[in-house]
């Protein structure tokens, strides 16, 4: 844990962040997954809804923040390998954190059942930290043209992966959860080691093929926070923060009439939709908070970027715990203390569909609620 001086973060790249975690928050934890808003829930295949802008987002963060924070500390001299040492110490810690969230509480209590021989390996922190490595020595070992030529290059090889590599008894170019590249990959290699609530078993939308074009999503990033560091106008920033999101969400959605956007493959499209996405939303934040100061409306977002992770980590327990616990019921079977507080608090006065938002606007709240006293006491976990 450190005191950090807020003074001197960009108040705007905190409150996007706090934003992309809040909107985590959420979409992971409907009352009922039955009955959710549409737009709360990932596209099936391929397409998008809003859930399927916040996790690119967030990584698209990574990226920006590795510029603006690495920059400066280079430029004060700090040493690059130290540097390194830094970025590889965090990734191994936000990757442990993954594969503890994923298995928690490994048996030990509540969860009879675990065994490692299915314990999913990637996942939505997993990805954040090889993301973030690898952009790191991407960023220490290249100028901005290399950095561009990287982004260009990852989403040109990508789609060559998925679109003409043979794989055995599907052929070339099957883009459909079963026969496509990724899947094979992760079906050979992660086997049982994947998400079981993927569409087709041995699947993994965080898995190997697919981080390719992650990694060019935290690179986006990092170009948008060169153009931050430049000695422009707040206006002429803003202006060309828009422009390259519509830019890039023109390019995306030419990109979609031959390789469409979705997100469980993230595709080449996706990664540069999304990153216009990314790019727009920034810009509007950056537009109001730190050109025309507009900044009390966004400040439970910045509280919940101060410690983004680490809100998203304890969240993620909560959840878990929540599933664990329960009790069992005459007719055999188990209710669990989740879904006994949406049943008793929320379904019994809201259609299930409103009950089930509610119920997670609620766990938002609660998570607020710590963020908050986090940030009064001026404490902020750097995981």
């Amino acid at each position: 844990m450190s005191a950090v001086d807020a003074k001197s973060r960009l108040v705007s790249l905190d409150a996007f962040r706090g934003a992309a975690i809040a909107a985590m928050i959420l979409v992971n934890n409907p009352g009922s997954y039955v009955e959710v808003y549409d737009q709360l829930e990932h596209a099936e295949w391929n397409g998008w809804t809003f859930a399927d802008c916040i996790f690119p987002a967030f990584l698209w963060i990574v990226g920006v923040a590795i510029t603006l924070s690495f920059a400066n500390r280079a430029e004060y001299g700090s040493d690059r390998g130290q540097l390194l040492l830094h970025v590889l110490r965090r990734s191994m810690i936000i990757f442990a954190l993954g594969i503890c969230l994923t298995g928690f509480p490994f048996g030990l209590f509540l969860d009879p059942h675990f065994s490692f021989d299915n314990l999913r390996i990637p996942g939505v922190l997993q990805r954040i930290a090889i993301c973030y490595l690898l952009t790191a020595m991407i960023f220490f070992t290249t100028r901005v043209r290399g950095q561009i030529l990287w982004t260009v290059g990852l989403l040109a090889f990508y789609w060559v992966l998925v679109r003409w590599v043979y794989v055995p008894g599907y052929g070339e170019g099957v883009l459909e959860p079963e026969g496509n590249l990724c899947w094979y990959v992760d079906y050979l290699v992660l086997k049982t080691h994947t998400w079981r609530g993927a569409m087709v078993e041995g699947f993994d939308p965080e898995g190997i093929v697919s981080t390719i074009p992650a990694l060019a999503t935290t690179l986006f990033g990092v170009l948008a926070g060169h153009w931050l560091r430049t000695p422009r106008s707040g206006e002429m920033k803003t202006l060309g923060l828009l422009g390259s999101a519509i830019g890039l969400l023109a390019i995306g959605s030419i990109m979609n009439i031959w390789l469409p956007i979705n997100k469980n493959m993230w595709t080449s499209s996706y990664a540069v939709f999304m990153a216009g996405v990314s790019t727009f939303c920034l810009a509007a934040f950056y537009w109001l908070m730190d050109v025309k100061g507009y900044k009390r409306w966004a400040s439970p977002f910045a509280i919940f970027g101060m410690n983004a992770l680490a809100i998203y980590v304890l969240s993620g327990l909560i959840a878990r715990l929540l599933f664990l616990i329960g009790w069992p019921q005459p007719d055999g079977s188990f209710l669990e203390v989740r879904e006994y507080l949406f049943q008793t608090l929320f379904e019994c006065w809201a259609k299930e569909d409103n009950a089930s938002f509610v119920y997670a606007i609620t766990h938002v709240l609660a998570m607020f609620a710590v963020a908050w006293v986090l940030w009064k006491k001026r404490v902020f976990i750097r995981l």
